[in-house]
């Protein structure tokens, strides 16, 4: 099967030199679903680019009578971020210019749908299918009014026209996947919303976390956001309905590294979602998941310790490992400036957890990030 690629320009530099998106779009022999996955949003997480590769040679192999719908793959979505550098760092988890974070900008409907309630309840007695149009169309003109902007003389911020660009090309998906890695050195998992941790088993990780507690405009967010709140409003008024609408972060492995078991776990999950969803018919797949091999957690019971002091880190705890109440975390080793000799401090864990994350910087200032665990 051979893609359509489309090129798409973001951004033009003081230099002269213009960034772009590039699309590849693979479509069906027959209508259906429509997936959308992006990666390196966040410039150091670049994993998901290979996963994204390997994905377009697979899809090179397939017939289009083997795709029902069609995929959107879009690679190094975030130009800006991925060439940011700080000397041998790859950063670019934020808009220097505007100091936003990348995955903190996007517009979310659910935020200004003040006629939801009248619009739940001229749609209560309506098939689903129908009721999941209007909804979509309703967006779709809030949002156009928000495109209106990006050609007017006066112009918008990057991070506005940038956000714009990438949801224009996913509000209508079915399904979308944001890969992403930790910036740092992170586990493998996936970040799910309500209702969804059966769909979160198809990719045959081992860890889940749900969403119940948000930061606020990520791009998986700003999706599912609005689909979540019609279905709660249909709810309180009796009748209880779940869309075929997902959206998913994947958190694979840590930043500035393409590790193959990451990549390779990342591959394997999506094939499976696919197929389980059908949206393909592959050889292999699916694969049935095992409630015992996936963990679930929240987002509200994730814990991020903080350096007390200044100092460097030692005989830190590994990744991955599981911790008890009063168990040490790490130590910091603090050259003080007071005249007395170096000390060291011992951090311990304040309830049992899951080590997700660990920074990869081990020399800290105090209130720099250590160490994240999941209760």
């Amino acid at each position: 099967m051979i893609p359509h690629i489309e090129t798409i320009f973001l951004r033009q530099m003081a230099s002269g030199d213009r960034l772009f998106l590039q699309i590849y779009k693979f479509i069906g022999a027959n209508p259906g679903k429509k997936v959308y996955i992006q990666s390196n949003l966040h410039g150091a997480e670049i994993s998901g680019n290979a996963v994204i590769h390997q994905l377009i040679d697979f899809l090179l192999t397939l017939n289009d009578t083997d795709l029902k719908g069609e995929i959107w793959l879009v690679p190094v979505c975030n130009p800006m971020g991925v060439n940011a550098r700080s000397q041998h760092f790859s950063p670019g988890r934020y808009c220097v210019y505007e100091a936003r974070d990348w995955n903190r900008i996007f517009w979310d409907y659910e935020k200004e749908a003040d006629d939801l309630v009248a619009f739940t309840k001229s749609q209560l007695h309506f098939d689903l299918g129908v009721v999941r149009q209007n909804y979509l169309t309703t967006i779709k003109e809030k949002f156009a009014k928000i495109l209106e902007k990006i050609n007017l003389p006066i112009g918008i911020p990057y991070t506005d026209q940038f956000s714009n660009q990438l949801q224009a090309l996913s509000l209508d998906a079915d399904y979308l996947i944001d890969l992403h890695s930790s910036t740092n050195q992170g586990l493998d998992y996936l970040y799910y919303f309500q209702n969804r941790e059966d769909s979160a088993k198809y990719f045959l990780l081992d860890l889940g976390i749900l969403l119940d507690k948000y930061d606020g405009d990520a791009f998986d967010e700003a999706f599912m956001k609005p689909w979540l709140a019609l279905e709660s409003g249909f709810q309180q008024l009796g009748r209880n309905i779940r869309f075929d609408l997902e959206a998913w972060t994947l958190e694979l492995g840590a930043g500035m590294q393409m590790n193959p078991n990451s990549v390779a776990k990342g591959v394997r999950g999506i094939k499976n979602y696919l197929a389980q969803k059908g949206v393909w018919q592959i050889s292999g797949f699916p694969v049935e998941p095992t409630d015992q091999k996936m963990s679930f957690a929240a987002s509200s019971q994730r814990t991020k310790y903080y350096a007390i002091a200044g100092g460097l880190i030692q005989s830190r705890i590994d990744l991955g490992s599981t911790v008890k109440t009063g168990e040490r975390l790490y130590q910091i080793l603090s050259f003080n400036k007071e005249s007395q000799l170096p000390t060291v401090i011992d951090v311990c864990a304040q309830q049992d957890g899951l080590v997700y994350d660990v920074s990869t910087n081990q020399a800290v200032n105090q209130g720099e990030f250590v160490i994240g665990l999941f209760q």
